[in-house]
């Protein structure tokens, strides 16, 4: 008798059969005032989760504004006239003539630029820092140069190669120049900024013709962001092209590019201070003996630039010839 008192003291209610213990507790009605609140809990989840499912549906709105994409860049290798913008400004056009001067003569010639030419590296001011330019320069003309606060002196006394080379461009082209301006890229590290060729002096549509020699760089060209004044229907950039007599043209692959026009509708035309970040991208690898002809409204509309390169390079001297006008002929050109 005394064990079975031990044995309930310590092992307590639930030592006893089973049957026994649901039979005492329905007995004494404990069961069912504590399986009260239970139920209660229950049916108020129950009622929660009809409210509340527990498997979300969502669904996806695509957004309503037009998202904007940089356009890819287009490259031109191949020789031929490109018309590479139409805007209110005029028609931008150039013109790639690979091979102008022979292998074998433009060898020669780049040796006597490189020994002949009294190169000089000219200083620029720019937010009132003084800065070397990242080349070396040359100036040939009647009239002096002035371009990014730095004035070139007036030189008369071309050198015997580059009236030869004048003589032959002009000869080609039909266009005549008075002026040159000659840059020597020492090394990949030499570049030249985004810049326009559209000084006063140089009249409106200046006509450039750039003729390279060495090392092949990149010549990039972007367009300028379009002017508020059109805002609600423009024209994009767009490329035609034609053939001269004897050179074959190259046609882009992106049917864009060979549209004369395109109105945009409804996209925005316009660019916010000076934003380049969807303006058109162009690519010319130029090399040894390459003529690059930039006509109509190109400074207008385009600016260009040698960047940088990653990659070790050779020298490279190009030679650009340009028309100057004296301050009263440069109104009327």
């Amino acid at each position: 008798m005394e064990n079975k008192r031990q044995r309930a003291r310590v092992q307590g209610g639930w030592a006893g059969p089973v049957n026994n213990r649901a039979a005492s507790c329905a007995a004494s009605g404990v069961s069912g005032a504590r399986n009260q609140p239970s139920a209660s809990a229950a049916q108020s989840w129950v009622r929660r989760e009809e409210k509340f499912p527990s498997e979300r549906q969502f669904v996806f709105k695509a957004p309503e504004e037009v998202v904007r994409k940089a356009p890819e860049p287009k490259r031109i290798e191949k020789q031929g006239v490109y018309e590479i913008s139409t805007l209110p400004s005029g028609i931008s056009r150039i013109h790639l003539i690979p091979g102008f001067i022979d292998l074998n003569e433009a060898d020669w010639m780049f040796e006597q630029l490189l020994q002949e030419i009294p190169w000089r590296q000219r200083a620029h001011i720019r937010q009132d820092l003084s800065y070397d330019e990242p080349r070396l320069t040359a100036w040939y003309g009647e009239l002096p140069y002035t371009y990014s606060r730095l004035t070139m002196k007036a030189n008369p006394d071309w050198h015997p190669l580059l009236t030869m080379l004048k003589d032959r461009i002009e000869d080609f082209t039909k266009h005549s120049f008075n002026s040159l301006l000659c840059n020597l890229y020492r090394n990949e590290k030499d570049s030249v900024d985004w810049h326009s060729d559209d000084e006063p002096a140089l009249g409106r549509n200046p006509v450039i013709a750039s003729l390279s020699f060495g090392a092949t760089r990149m010549f990039e060209m972007r367009k300028k962001p379009l002017p508020y004044r059109f805002t609600e229907s423009c024209l994009v950039p767009t490329l035609t092209i034609s053939n001269s007599p004897g050179l074959q043209a190259d046609v882009f692959s992106s049917p864009s590019w060979r549209c004369h026009s395109l109105s945009l509708g409804s996209l925005p035309c316009q660019e916010e201070n000076n934003d380049y970040t969807y303006g058109q991208i162009v690519h010319i690898p130029v090399d040894h003996g390459t003529l690059l002809m930039m006509e109509g409204a190109t400074q207008e509309d385009w600016q260009h630039r040698i960047p940088k390169d990653y990659h070790s390079r050779e020298a490279r001297v190009n030679l650009t010839f340009r028309t100057m006008y004296s301050d009263s002929e440069a109104m009327r050109a």
